[in-house]
């Protein structure tokens, strides 16, 4: 257990930051997850444009790194450049 006042809040900040990164990501997943189950083109680019959003936001943010947000744009522009 923390011995310092600063380490207890550093434990409850953490948590805090923890529980939000969690939401994020998983929300993420799901918009990814959605945006691969569609079929309609103009309806997919939109839904890109939101989740490089996300995407940029997670990797600015250090949830998810920088490499893999790229890697996952990069998958999900030429899934969506298929779609007739």
């Amino acid at each position: 257990m923390a011995n310092h006042k600063s380490a207890l809040k550093r434990i409850r900040a953490n948590a805090v930051k923890r529980l939000r990164n969690r939401y994020q990501a998983k929300t993420t997943r799901t918009m990814i997850k959605r945006l691969r189950e569609t079929s309609k083109k103009k309806e997919a680019q939109d839904m890109l444009k939101l989740v490089y959003r996300l995407l940029d936001r997670l990797a600015k943010r250090n949830v998810i790194h920088k490499n893999k947000a790229a890697n996952q744009k990069s998958k999900l522009s030429l899934l969506v450049n298929k779609l007739k």
